[in-house]
């Protein structure tokens, strides 16, 4: 079986990524002239993908299907696995095909990667500075438009968990709900109501916590709270739901807000922030 998650189309999404770089439906698009123009049509290349930095791997296979899409005849070696922490100078990938589809294939598939691999990189870094098994760290909605089952892909290669994948898999109850519903217990009340099976509601202060729970609330996310507070606020709760940190949270905070007792920690830069993976893929002739 090849590369699959669940709600995601590799081959669409590949398809629709080569066209946009190649131009396709545009006036003179539909091609790559600079390769066209300068390698000959039945010139070879062999490549390796390296990494530059000490990184953590996420996106390999995909990048693999990009090279296919264009070469279906290519070899290709992927030398590690999605996941893998690897030093600087680490060969990822070694690639032999046709030249031209390999270079039109080449940005795509280093974009990718480097993208992904930026994400899971930084994902790791909190992970290790959280240093927490007890505590799980979350991913949130702030991800790039049509890239989010990439991008929380990456996160789990990185060592993080998802939160919710979007609107419709778990009640979100944040501060505009409640302004329009009139208060906590209100919003809680009406998504239970309405058959909601998992609903997590946002609280900013300590009085907000038994209203919520006592409407209903399957998660309390502690929003923006202070590590003394948020340790008031999880002996409030004292086991009855999950709770979540979230807010303010950075390299420097997070191990003080894990350390205080909540389930998770969510934050949104990992996906929103993260830097692109210094990867570099060059390519060499075959005679």
């Amino acid at each position: 079986m090849g590369f699959q998650l669940q709600g995601f189309d590799l081959d669409a999404f590949v398809r629709d990524t080569l066209a946009e770089d190649l131009g396709q439906g545009l006036p003179g698009g539909g091609h790559d002239v600079t390769s066209e123009a300068v390698i000959p049509e039945d010139a070879r290349f062999s490549g390796v993908m390296d990494s530059r930095d000490p990184i953590a791997v996420a996106g390999l296979p995909i990048a693999a299907a990009f090279f296919r899409a264009l070469d279906p005849g290519c070899t290709i070696e992927q030398l590690v696995e999605d996941g893998a922490q690897v030093a600087p100078g680490t060969d990822l990938m070694r690639i032999e095909g046709n030249a031209r589809a390999l270079l039109t294939a080449e940005r795509a598939a280093l974009n990718t990667v480097q993208h992904l691999s930026g994400i899971a990189t930084l994902v790791r870094s909190y992970v290790e500075q959280m240093d927490n098994p007890a505590c799980t760290l979350l991913d949130t909605r702030k991800t790039l438009p049509g890239l989010r089952h990439l991008e929380k892909y990456a996160v789990r290669m990185g060592g993080g968990s998802n939160h919710r994948m979007g609107l419709w898999d778990a009640a979100m109850i944040k501060d505009n709900h409640v302004a329009v519903a009139g208060s906590v217990g209100e919003a809680v009340r009406r998504a239970r109501d309405a058959g909601v099976a998992e609903i997590i509601c946002e609280v900013d202060r300590i009085g907000q916590i038994e209203p919520a729970l006592a409407a209903g609330a399957t998660r309390l996310l502690l929003d923006n709270m202070d590590p003394p507070t948020l340790r008031d606020a999880v002996s409030i709760v004292a086991g009855r739901v999950p709770t979540e940190a979230s807010g303010g949270i950075d390299l420097d905070t997070i191990a003080a807000k894990a350390a205080t007792g909540v389930d998770y920690v969510s934050v949104g830069r990992l996906t929103q922030s993260a830097p692109a993976a210094d990867i570099g893929l060059d390519f060499t002739t075959l005679a």
